[in-house]
C-alpha cells in the first residue's frame, strides 16, 4: 500500500516547492494529498484521517487533530520552530514528530540584521543614524539562525559574542565568536542582542527586567524567536526607564499598542512573522521535509526527531 503524505498549510508552500515535493512523491510511489488556504481547523481533522505522514508551516497540530489520525507515523513540521505541535499527544501516539533545522536559517539571519540597519538608521527617515560597525552583538543561542547571524554581522564589522550552554566553546570560537560564561555576561556586555532561544517552559518571559537592565547604553533588543519568551511587563518598564532602549521584533508583543502610543522611533515590528518568508527558504523547508519523510520510512531514520 502506497505512503499517503498530507502536506496542509494555511499559508501554502512556493509552487516550485510544491512541484518539488510532487516529484519526490511520485518517484518514492508516494501518494501526496494537499490541503492549502483552509479556513477552519475541522479541515484539516478530516484531511489526516487516512494519511500516514504530515507536513506543515505554522499550522496547529492539536490533540484533536492528531486523534483523527487512524494511520500517522509522522508529522514534519517545515522550519525550525515546533511549538505549534502537541508534542506530548503526539508521543502518546507513538508518533514520530521533526522539524527541518537550518533550512531557513540565513533567510531569519538576514531579516535580523536587516531590522537593526533599518532600525539603526531611524527607518530611512532622513535624520541622522548610526553604524553597525564595532558595535557589540550578542546571541542568545548559539544554533543555525544564530551561525548566520555571527557570519552575517561580521561582514558588517561587529564584535560577536555568543551564549550557549548547550555548544562547545570551540565550536563558538570556530565561528569567530568569542563565547560567553552567562546569559548575564552575554546582556552586560552586549549593546546589540540577537534572540534565538525556543518557547518552552524553561525560556518563556525569560527576557526580564533583570537582564535588560543589565544592558549598556544604546542597547537594542533582536527578536527573531518568540514573542512567549519576553516577559512584557518587565519590556514596558524598559522602555520608560531607559530612553536608550530599543526593541526590534520579527513577531509584535500583545502590549504593541501601548508601545506605539508611548515610545515612537524606539521600535519596529513586522507586520506578521516573516523570518522565513523567503522563497528560497519556502522551497528549502519542503523539500527537506519530504525527503525527512521518506527517509524516515524507507530507512528508519529519525535524525530530525523532536520527542522521544
Amino acid at each position: 500500500m502506497k505512503q499517503k503524505v498530507l502536506v496542509a498549510t494555511v499559508k501554502p508552500f512556493h509552487s516550485d516547492a510544491v512541484s518539488g515535493i510532487r516529484d519526490i512523491c511520485a518517484e518514492a510511489g508516494y501518494e501526496l494529498v494537499l490541503l492549502e488556504s483552509y479556513a477552519d481547523q475541522a479541515e484539516i481533522e478530516a484531511a489526516v484521517v487516512d494519511a500516514d505522514a504530515l507536513i506543515i508551516r505554522s499550522d496547529k497540530v492539536t490533540p484533536e487533530v492528531l486523534a483523527a489520525a487512524d494511520r500517522l507515523k509522522i508529522v514534519v513540521r517545515a522550519g525550525a520552530g515546533y511549538d505549534n505541535v502537541d508534542l506530548d499527544a503526539a508521543t502518546a501516539k507513538g508518533i514520530v514528530v521533526m522539524n527541518t533545522p537550518g533550512q531557513n536559517a540565513n533567510a531569519v539571519a538576514e531579516l535580523a540584521l536587516g531590522m537593526m540597519v533599518y532600525l539603526a538608521r531611524n527607518g530611512y527617515n532622513g535624520k541622522s543614524g548610526t553604524e553597525l560597525r564595532g558595535k557589540t552583538l550578542g546571541i542568545h543561542a548559539f544554533g543555525n539562525v544564530g551561525r548566520d547571524v555571527a557570519r552575517i554581522a561580521g561582514g558588517f564589522g561587529m564584535d560577536v559574542f555568543a551564549f550557549d550552554p548547550f555548544v562547545e566553546d570551540e565550536a563558538i570560537r570556530a565561528e569567530g565568536v568569542t563565547p560567553l560564561g552567562s546569559v548575564e555576561e552575554l546582556y552586560s556586555q552586549c549593546q546589540y542582542v540577537s534572540l534565538h532561544i525556543p518557547a518552552n517552559e524553561k525560556t518563556r518571559g525569560s527576557i526580564n527586567r533583570d537582564l535588560l537592565a543589565r544592558m549598556p547604553e544604546g542597547a537594542v533588543l533582536v527578536n527573531t524567536a518568540r514573542k512567549e519568551v519576553i516577559c512584557e511587563a518587565s519590556l514596558l518598564e524598559i522602555f520608560r526607564d531607559r530612553p536608550d532602549f530599543k526593541y526590534i521584533s520579527d513577531v509584535a508583543p500583545d502590549c504593541k499598542d501601548e508601545i506605539a502610543a508611548e515610545f515612537a522611533g524606539r521600535f519596529f515590528f513586522t507586520p506578521k512573522k516573516m523570518g522565513a518568508q523567503t522563497t528560497e527558504a519556502n522551497i528549502n523547508a519542503g523539500l527537506a521535509a519530504i525527503r525527512q519523510i521518506i527517509a524516515f520510512f524507507e530507512k528508519g531514520d529519525r535524525s530530525f526527531q523532536v520527542n522521544r
